[in-house]
């Protein structure tokens, strides 16, 4: 559980990144310690990176999927079963995410 300072700590540095302003290598790793131990600051990070790299959404349903925070916009995060192992694609998901 996430005290109110940390907690309010973390999101003001997963505020900056989804920005794409200054965010120092101590402050990453910070983010990322509590990312791979709670899926909120993981949901947090993810949707924060998202907004970095695409802008706002759109409406529709571009707007859906990232305020609800699954997959990516478009074909870059996109499963291929064809293509793609299934543990392979989980590979850079937090310990809690991952198949066991």
């Amino acid at each position: 559980m996430l005290t109110p300072s940390t907690r309010l700590k973390l999101q003001a540095i997963i505020q900056r990144i989804a920005k794409g302003e200054s965010v120092s290598l101590n402050e990453r790793i910070f983010v990322q310690k509590f990312a791979d131990r709670d899926p909120s600051v993981w949901s947090w990070l993810k949707q924060a990176q998202r907004q970095q790299r695409e802008g706002a959404p759109k409406e529709g349903l571009d707007r859906f999927l990232s305020d609800m925070n699954i997959g990516e916009i478009g074909p870059k995060g996109a499963f291929d079963p064809n293509r793609d192992d299934l543990g392979d694609w989980f590979s850079g998901a937090p310990s809690w995410l991952r198949r066991s």
